[in-house]
């Protein structure tokens, strides 16, 4: 199963005009209801891909677990311990 790369040219983009609002001591950061889409859904597709990683990640952890487990037991004399 590959994955493809996401186009964070957006995100880029918008840490550029940070960046360079920040230099200029700009107190605001305008952009376009374009670009401000394009953010958006980069974001979103981000944001879900790292939430799908991590549940991936946790059940393969919780897999791991179970597998791992090591349930001892041991008798003495016919009792139980």
């Amino acid at each position: 199963m590959s994955i493809e790369p996401l186009n964070t040219s957006s995100i880029q983009q918008f840490l550029q005009q940070v960046q360079s609002a920040e230099a200029s001591r700009s107190r605001e950061v305008r952009m376009d209801i374009n670009s401000a889409k394009a953010l958006a859904s980069t974001l979103g597709l981000v944001m879900s891909r790292m939430h799908g990683d991590l549940e991936k990640y946790v059940a393969e952890q919780l897999k791991q677990l179970q597998n791992d487990q090591v349930i001892e037991i041991s008798m003495d004399s016919g009792e139980w311990k």
